[in-house]
């Protein structure tokens, strides 16, 4: 389970609910991703002409950065109903058929963490998205028949933060297939600042800067730090988010002016002081940090190369200069690595 999920998993049910009230529930609403809201916008006003369910849709890219609330906007301006479903949660090929046999006339299926989806759930859905129609085996042995129910026509929507994982038949019957990118600090302060409206929380124009600059380009991040600046603001401050106590609640929460955490910074250090800048393994620098590798993969790393402060190399993780400036040390080229740890990652 990634950090993501075990943070969703442990979240009090009020926190749940209050995310979901600040999710855009229209493409208007929706900040950022300018060139994929305008394909949207064409496909579904197509579908609605026709009087058709949309294409299947399939939405790539890092946690947090709307491919849910995408999800749930195809079924809003469709005005038809949404179905929401995981793929580990699909255990079994039953899972799988009861949810589609409930399914009405043009519903959109909402599949996250769709790379994840087990094979013999993968074989059912291939029918199903293609032909909308259901195999199902009645019986066991020399006795067992087929037989083939039809479904009615919906719009299945994936969501995977590993495009590479999806097998490429599943891929292939997806009819769009969009990648989400990380936001511009101008687009973060407006979500910002649209966020803050919705909970009440007063909001300077340089607070919501000081926010958008620390939210590593992720929505989901620069909710989550406004809400606990607003925290912070109310109980040691006037209750304004200025950007003088956005950057002291920041400061105190451990998030530095490049969005860096306590774990990103750990990791940096790993990679410069520890390993004093040779090539590292996943498995190595994982442990090192005391996370598990798939987390630090999915979750740590793609910032960390965003923002040039780490490489990946065929012999393992490498810091760059600006992660030895970052951390204020002195930059120590890395030497040749005859360790193991070029084969563990």
């Amino acid at each position: 389970m990634s950090r993501e999920e075990v943070l969703r998993a442990t979240a009090e049910p009020a926190e749940v609910a209050e995310e979901t009230t600040l999710r855009p529930r229209s493409l208007d609403e929706f900040v950022g991703q300018a060139r994929l809201k305008e394909h949207l916008e064409i496909l579904l006003a197509a579908a609605r002409q026709r009087r058709q369910a949309a294409d299947h849709l399939l939405f790539a890219g890092p946690p947090g950065v709307g491919k849910t609330t995408l999800a749930g906007i195809v079924a809003a301006e469709l005005g038809v109903g949404l179905r929401v479903t995981s793929g580990p949660a699909l255990e079994r090929a039953g899972d799988l058929a009861a949810i589609l046999t409930n399914l009405d006339d043009g519903d959109v299926l909402f599949v996250d963490e769709v790379h994840r989806l087990p094979r013999i759930v993968e074989e059912v859905l291939y029918p199903a998205m293609e032909d909308f129609q259901l195999d199902i085996v009645i019986g066991k042995g020399p006795s067992a028949r087929s037989i083939r129910l039809d479904l009615p026509r919906f719009t299945l929507a994936g969501a995977t933060t590993r495009t590479g994982l999806i097998t490429g038949p599943l891929r292939d019957r997806f009819g769009f297939v969009a990648r989400l990118d990380y936001y511009a600090p101008d687009e973060l302060v407006a979500i910002v600042s649209r966020t803050a409206g919705i909970l009440g929380v007063p909001l300077a124009p340089e607070g919501a800067v000081e926010i958008a600059q620390r939210a590593r380009g992720t929505p989901r991040i620069a909710n989550r730090l406004l809400k606990r600046v607003r925290d912070f603001a109310e109980v040691r401050s006037d209750g304004t988010v200025s950007a003088a106590t956005a950057r002291e609640a920041l400061a105190l929460f451990e998030v530095d002016e490049r969005g860096l955490d306590k774990v990103d910074r750990a990791i940096l250090t790993a990679l410069c002081d520890t390993f004093a800048g040779q090539p590292v393994g996943l498995n190595t620098l994982a442990v090192a940090v005391h996370e598990e590798p798939e987390t630090v993969e999915d979750v740590y790393e793609p910032f960390l190369l965003k923002q040039g402060l780490l490489q990946r190399t065929p012999r393992g993780r490498v810091p760059t200069a600006s992660a030895f400036a970052h951390l204020g040390l002195e930059v120590r080229p890395g030497k040749p690595d005859t360790s193991s740890s070029l084969f563990d990652g």
